[in-house]
């Protein structure tokens, strides 16, 4: 397998917590979005998005972090990323789309550079991101509220951990808060286990210094 992927695109972390779970092997194919790399015109062939993270698997290319997340749950059932229960799932599904569709889009690198285009300062970029960003873990916080354990939805780790833990790390690029309920302690629980810990941005061989 062969992973098109940006140290800093929380949804490649995604990814790569995913195949960590799964104990699956691949590789990185690395392209800079901060100096357009995801335009180049060979990537665009392989996913016309322009965006990251893109899998090379089984003579296909899969798009979209959550599809293919999917994917190798379906493929490489265990360990489980959603429930058996037909209303956890979707609630677990929902979380994970919380962040995924209305979260993150909002405050990405595209995003941002179309709002500078429009003549915002970066003060002003950096709080659109902040609210987008506060908002929306309030929501999630919300989500997860009556439930118990050490991940969002219970003693396992679900697709809804495997979202919320880059969209944090994004948080704290734009200084946004992160003090909600559960939310610090869940991240706390996956950051303990090696699937996210090995897999962090600043770990990727693409990284920048710090």
């Amino acid at each position: 397998m062969r992973l098109h992927t940006y140290w800093r695109s929380s949804a490649a972390w995604r990814v790569r917590i995913a195949l960590a779970l799964k104990g699956l092997a691949w590789e990185a194919a690395a392209h800079d979005l901060s100096k357009g790399g995801q335009s180049a015109p060979g990537y665009l062939a392989l996913n016309p998005q322009a965006l990251v993270p893109a899998l090379e698997v089984d003579g296909a290319v899969l798009t979209q972090s959550l599809a293919i997340i999917e994917y190798l749950d379906e493929r490489w059932p265990e360990p489980a990323l959603l429930p058996a229960d037909h209303v956890q799932r979707a609630r677990v599904r929902a979380f994970a789309l919380a962040v995924a569709c209305d979260i993150h889009p909002v405050q990405n690198l595209r995003v941002l550079r179309m709002l500078r285009k429009r003549g915002l300062d970066q003060a002003a970029i950096d709080a659109w991101a902040r609210e987008v960003i506060e908002s929306g873990l309030a929501a999630c916080s919300s989500l997860i509220a009556d439930d118990h354990g050490p991940f969002c939805f219970g003693e396992t780790v679900t697709l809804a951990d495997i979202t919320l833990i880059p969209q944090l790390a994004n948080a704290r690029r734009f200084g946004a808060r992160t003090d909600y309920p559960r939310i610090e302690a869940i991240e706390a629980a996956a950051l303990a286990h090696p699937a996210f810990a090995d897999t962090r941005p600043e770990l990727q061989a693409d990284a920048e210094p710090a």
